[in-house]
């Protein structure tokens, strides 16, 4: 299989995540082409040498030659690219994607595939409140990680090449594991976080909170400035996970709860110093 920048990529769905591997691409000296229903961002992307080439309604041309096909799409709207323009893939094609759930839609493309056509599931973790090829920036996957979840229709050489592709990303960290795990550390890490943030900004309609607030809040409820169309289809592909890791945040919540409220001053200590340092393990990723 080919070094990443040997390679020709197409990107389908050029947004936040697929306008930033366009341009992390095309510094490595890749063609890049690129599809997208909206010939603004097509447009946009080709004026500011984001990409070689592009087209909202000509997928075929922009396939032809392409050795790697990124799916930058929401879950539903991947599913239906693929059923759709799969036939279009050549044998020997790669595809990956960015998609932010894996068990309910990795299976499923794998299936749609033509013979010699292989897809290799990633997830970049990493993203911006902001959407559009406009707002993308390499910068954005500095000091992240990049997650490759493949199945045992995948070869070894496709998992190579998604690790490779991490790294030629800018990727700082780069790990392997199954699409279940995937789903079920996503739903605490990342979507659970995310419904937290939306419950905090809900609970209180005090319109002058912006007034008051510190950084706490703020740092707590960035992500609550939320795409509701991405973040509900992810949220209900990975119901079951989501809901189970709701009911062990309510439960932990619950512990500081029943300290504040029989005065058990050594339990809320406990809690906040196992807490810290649990946090500080993070620092020593860095």
């Amino acid at each position: 299989m080919r070094a990443v920048s040997e390679c020709n990529f197409c990107v389908v769905g050029l947004g936040l995540l697929g306008g930033t591997y366009a341009m992390c691409l095309k510094r490595l000296g890749c063609r890049v082409t690129a599809v997208d229903i909206d010939e603004g961002a097509i447009c946009w992307a080709k004026e500011h040498g984001v990409i070689d080439d592009g087209s909202a309604d000509a997928p075929q041309a922009m396939l032809a030659g392409a050795h790697v096909v990124v799916l930058g799409l929401y879950p539903g709207a991947m599913m239906e690219w693929v059923r759709t323009h799969a036939k279009l893939l050549a044998p020997g094609t790669l595809v990956t994607d960015v998609c932010g759930v894996k068990a309910a839609v990795v299976g499923p493309v794998q299936a749609l595939l033509p013979p010699g056509v292989e897809f290799i599931p990633c997830h970049p973790m990493a993203g911006r409140e902001v959407g559009g090829v406009w707002n993308a920036s390499p910068a954005m996957f500095e000091d992240a990680n990049f997650l490759v979840t493949p199945t045992a229709a995948n070869t070894n050489e496709a998992i190579e090449f998604a690790k490779q592709l991490g790294r030629a990303l800018g990727f700082a960290r780069i790990s392997v594991l199954s699409c279940e795990e995937h789903d079920r550390m996503i739903g605490y890490v990342s979507q659970l976080t995310h419904a937290i943030a939306v419950s905090l900004m809900n609970a209180n309609a005090n319109e002058h909170l912006v007034d008051y607030t510190g950084d706490s809040f703020r740092d707590l409820t960035r992500i609550a400035n939320i795409n509701e169309t991405l973040w509900s289809e992810l949220f209900f592909a990975n119901r079951a996970a989501l809901i189970e890791e709701i009911g062990q945040f309510e439960r932990s919540l619950n512990d500081v709860k029943r300290a504040l409220e029989t005065g058990d001053s050594e339990t809320l200590k406990a809690l906040m110093r196992q807490s810290a340092a649990r946090r500080r393990l993070f620092d020593k990723k860095k």
